[in-house]
């Protein structure tokens, strides 16, 4: 049998397992003044490898705001986090020539 079909197969029934014991938090708890928007989504996209980093010891930062208006958040964020993190695939797979 293929090692990497088993490899996968043994990851995705890990990623259940773990996902299955998540606490989950009502929406109603977290919704408090306005929405984010466009630009809140950006900055919690620039700020992501931070916040994921201070997440791990504290139970109130999160990486991802869940009071906010919807796409535009989403795109911010995305664009944030792609400048942090690197941008596209293309330039980073882009070779060396000596």
């Amino acid at each position: 049998m293929n090692t990497k079909l088993v490899f996968a197969f043994l990851v995705l029934v890990m990623m259940f397992l773990f996902t299955g014991c998540a606490d989950t938090v009502a929406v109603d708890d977290c919704v408090i003044g306005d929405p984010y928007g466009f630009w809140g989504g950006l900055w919690h996209g620039l700020i992501t490898p931070f916040s994921f980093i201070v997440s791990l010891f504290s139970d109130n930062v999160s990486v991802y705001a869940v009071n906010n208006n919807g796409g535009w958040y989403d795109f911010g964020f995305l664009i944030g986090a792609s400048i942090t993190l690197g941008g596209t695939g293309k330039a980073s797979n882009r070779r060396r020539h000596r």
